[in-house]
Formats: C-alpha cells, sequence, structure tokens
C-alpha cells in the first residue's frame, strides 16, 4: 500500500475509477452535463445543451420518484420492530406490546424532526441524481448541521467481493485559512511563497481504511497528516455511505440507471440534431430569379401584396427541400425511442398510452407495472442509504444525549421502498379479492367479511397508523345500543324509556347485591 493518502488516491483514480467516470461523463452529456463535467472546467466553464430534454426530464423524474418513495415527507421511512417473545423475555411482563410501541414512535419522530430540521432531502435528491447517471456517489453525515454529497469525481474506494467497503479516499480542495496553524507553514512553504491570498486553496485528503474490524480515519494534507484528525469507527457507525445505483458482484463501483438506456439516448440525441438542424434549413425562404427572364427584380423587391407586375411566372423559383419523407421516418423512429425511454425512467407520459378510450384500471396497472420495475433498485438502496442513514442519525442523537440508547433486541427496520412496493401488492390483491367478492354475491359477502379487519389490514398496507382511527368492538356496541334507545324514544315516548332504564338499572343493582 502506498506511504500517503495522495498517493494511494492518484494510484487507485487511474487503475480502477477512470472508465466508470468516463461512462459517467458520457451519459451527464445527454442528460444534465454540470453533474460530471469534463476534466478541468470550473465556474466559468460553457457547457453544451443536449438536443433532447428527455435525458434531463427523466433523470429528474425518476431521482424525485425515489425520493419520495426513500424518504417520504412528514412519514418515517423505518420504524422499530422487537417480537413479542422478545419484549416477554426483556420486561418480563406479558401485554406490553402496545405501551411499547407507543414509546418507539415517540423514538422514531424524534428521529424524524432532527431530519427535517438538518435539511437531509435536498442532500439526497441530489446523490440520487447522481446515482440515476453515473451510479455512484458518497453522502457525509456530521455530527452537526446539513448532510454532504461528494460525486464520483471526487473519491476512490475499494470493496471487497461480497461489496462491503475495504476503503475510502476523499479529494476536497480547501482554502489556506482552513488549514490548522501547525501545518500553514509547511502549505507556504511547497508553494514556494510565504504570503498568502484569500484565494489559496490546498487540497486536503480524507482516508478511511478497514482496520481489524474498525474504521480508522485520518486526513492528510501535503502528505502530512492533519493534527486531531485521527478516530475510529464501528462499520454500522461510519459518516461516510458509499452508494452504488446498481450493484456488480467484483467491482468496487456501481452502474448508474443511465448507461443501460444509453444506446437510446445516443439515438435520440442524433435523431433530434438532425431533425433541429434540417427544420432550421427549411425554414429558411430563398427566390430565385432567372437571369435571362423578362421579371423585374427590383420592381419584384419593391412590390406591395395585391400589385399587378408586368414579367412572366415562371422567371421565379423558391428553393423547396425534398427531403419531407426521410425526415418524417426520423420524426417517427423519435417518437418510439421517447416512448422507450418514457418507460425506462418511470415518466408520466409512459403511463397512459394515446387514446380517447383509457381506462382508469388501464392507468393503475400501467402504473404498478412501472413501479414494480424499481424492485431491484429499492433493494439496493435499502441496504447501502435507508438502513445506514438511519442508524448513524440514531447514534448520533444518542452520542449527543438528545435520545436514550435502545436495547439490542430493538432494531430499525425499513418500511418504505421495497417494503412499501411489497405492502402496494398487498393492498391491491386485498381490493382485488373485495371487489371480486362483493360483484359475485353482495349480500353472501358483506354478511360474512369481517370489514373491520379489513379496514385494519388496509391502512397497514397505506403505511397509516391506525390507533385510535378504527373503533373498538365496544365502541360500536356503544352506539348501537344507544341508537336503539333514541329509536324507542321516538316510537314510545320518554317516559317508556325512562321506565326501562329503571328496571334496567334495579336489575343490575339486584345482581350486584346477590
Amino acid at each position: 500500500m502506498a506511504s500517503t493518502a495522495a498517493s494511494r488516491y492518484e494510484k487507485l483514480a487511474a487503475d480502477e475509477r477512470r472508465p466508470y467516470l468516463d461512462r459517467a461523463r458520457t451519459c451527464a452529456e445527454l442528460t444534465i452535463p454540470t453533474l460530471f463535467p469534463p476534466e478541468g472546467s470550473n465556474s466559468s466553464t460553457k457547457f453544451d445543451t443536449p438536443y433532447q430534454g428527455v435525458g434531463a426530464r427523466g433523470t429528474n423524474a425518476l431521482a424525485s420518484k425515489l425520493l419520495l418513495t426513500l424518504f417520504p415527507p412528514h412519514a418515517p421511512h423505518f420504524k422499530f420492530d422487537i417480537d413479542e417473545l422478545t419484549l416477554e423475555e426483556v420486561t418480563g411482563t406479558e401485554g406490553m406490546q402496545a405501551e411499547v410501541d407507543k414509546a418507539l414512535s415517540a423514538y422514531t419522530k424524534r428521529v424524524m424532526t432532527d431530519v427535517e430540521s438538518r435539511g437531509f432531502r435536498p442532500t439526497v435528491f441530489e446523490a440520487l441524481k447522481h446515482l440515476v447517471v453515473g451510479g455512484n456517489g458518497t453522502l457525509y453525515i456530521p455530527e452537526e448541521g446539513p448532510a454532504r454529497f461528494y460525486s464520483l469525481e471526487k473519491y476512490v474506494c475499494k470493496r471487497d467481493p461480497g461489496g462491503a467497503l475495504l476503503e475510502l479516499i476523499l479529494k476536497e480542495n480547501i482554502a489556506i485559512a482552513a488549514v490548522p496553524e501547525e501545518l500553514r507553514a509547511s502549505v507556504a512553504q511547497e508553494g514556494g511563497d510565504s504570503s498568502q491570498d484569500i484565494d489559496d486553496t490546498v487540497d486536503l485528503f480524507t482516508h478511511v481504511i478497514l482496520m481489524d474490524g474498525m474504521f480508522e480515519v485520518y486526513q492528510e494534507i501535503n502528505e502530512k497528516r492533519v493534527p486531531g484528525s485521527e478516530g475510529t469507527y464501528p462499520p454500522e457507525r461510519l459518516p461516510w455511505i458509499v452508494l452504488r445505483f446498481s450493484k456488480v458482484d467484483g467491482e468496487h463501483y456501481g452502474r448508474g440507471h443511465c448507461e443501460e438506456y444509453l444506446g437510446d439516448l445516443n439515438a435520440l440525441e442524433e435523431l433530434s440534431k438532425a431533425v433541429i438542424e434540417y427544420t432550421a434549413i427549411a425554414s429558411r425562404v430563398f427566390t430565385f430569379v432567372r437571369p435571362n427572364g423578362t421579371t423585374n427584380v427590383r420592381i419584384l423587391q419593391k412590390a406591395k401584396n395585391g400589385d399587378i407586375l408586368q414579367g412572366n411566372a415562371e422567371d421565379i423559383t423558391t428553393m423547396v427541400l425534398e427531403k419531407y419523407n426521410d425526415f418524417r421516418a426520423a420524426r417517427e423512429t423519435m417518437q418510439e425511442i421517447e416512448q422507450r425511454l418514457a418507460f425506462a425512467f418511470l415518466l408520466n407520459t409512459a403511463i397512459q398510452r394515446p387514446g380517447e378510450r383509457v381506462t382508469a384500471e388501464e392507468i393503475r396497472y400501467m402504473a404498478q407495472e412501472l413501479e414494480s420495475t424499481l424492485g431491484g433498485v429499492y433493494s439496493v438502496q435499502s441496504q447501502e442509504l435507508q438502513l445506514p442513514v438511519t442508524k448513524i442519525l440514531i447514534f448520533q442523537l444518542v452520542r449527543a444525549g438528545k435520545l436514550e440508547e435502545l436495547p439490542p433486541e430493538v432494531t430499525p427496520k425499513i418500511v418504505t421502498g421495497l417494503d412499501a412496493l411489497g405492502r402496494g401488492n398487498d393492498l391491491a390483491q386485498l381490493d382485488a379479492f373485495i371487489q371480486g367478492a362483493m360483484a359475485l354475491a353482495p349480500e353472501a359477502a358483506s354478511s360474512v367479511i369481517n370489514w373491520q379487519d379489513y379496514m385494519t389490514r388496509r391502512g397497514a398496507a397505506l403505511g397509516i397508523d391506525m390507533s385510535g382511527l378504527i373503533k373498538s368492538p365496544e365502541q360500536v356496541q356503544q352506539e348501537q345500543n344507544q341508537a336503539q334507545m333514541m329509536a324507542m324514544a321516538e316510537k314510545l315516548g320518554p317516559q317508556a324509556i325512562a321506565q326501562m332504564g329503571g328496571m334496567a338499572q334495579t336489575e343490575m343493582e339486584n345482581m350486584d347485591n346477590g
């Protein structure tokens, strides 16, 4: 292994990261060029705009859909799970599930309050766009303040054959004024000038490496360690989360969504360019007059609409491009490619096919089919994004004294993403069963179906907190008794009801005395 983080970074960047970064830049050129700018770009670089906007629109739409599904607003993306048997062993008491669930729900809300206060979602949205286009990115969650995101061009990493992180090196460019006092002199000497300017910068390397089951971390400037930057983290509490959109066994980096559809994106770009250039040429109007004709060019130029001129109309011709049919085929091909990309990026235009008679059931079925295609993506993100983020946030809140540490038997469980997709399928099957039963035999189905249980299952499938929402059997029975009393009061009068109420009370007292 190299002796310094800087030399190690350069070696891994040249040997292993280069092909992934090149593919990411190719995909960015056809979607959002600023995500992966060319090497050597700066704030004044002018980026070429793609001739089509399907790539950019699809990237933003898919990243937004992933953000809303993985981290839904105003709802937790996780819950704490503990089974009844384990709960009885821990507490030594039966019937504690409801009280424990209530306490864990309050614990979950406290974690989500911290997520909302730190502006977590904008950073995650940026990360998801990078994952869709380039397939890779690193998320850093500090003890305080908002999260940070590092694109692929700012880090290198290594993984074991199973995909677990072994090594990570981040490269940042910071101002010399932010360098500790002990290193400023050496930094100035390296630059050859002892004076410091506010715009002077230096490279800062953060090296994270797995040693004996623990991640050791230190920072380096000009091949010298930054004093006080050393630290150790257990794997489940490492604040740097190296992300992948989709993983490939044996590879240190992931693959992006756009890479899988690079052929369609590239074909659409070339066809869009050809059609736009043809349209620009065809929109220009050139009029030609025969040199030996009798028509006077000057009179023709000065003539107004409706004037009567002397000349021969055959002397005048207008340039016409005889390429319409050829470009018609190009337009039809473009529309087919756009439709395929709309399905790939889950755009709304892919849900409803062209036509007047499109049923709501067809739209619902197609939307469900499109959502199901993200199952593989959800499975990766739940294990490499949602669960690590949850564990790190909980650890940081416990370390800051804002929350109490939970026993090891209580573990967080992801309830969005892939789990939400499974619950959505359960909901669809549940509703299909009810609709089919009611269509076949409405009266028989109404008498045998437990509607209270159905409501409870439907709320669970939708991820709704059902506590207090559905009436208990006792509440339903009490309301029915009150309704019967009111009906009898209207029919028999209040005196009869009072007599019946007195008789019931006397009977209850006799039963108590007996």
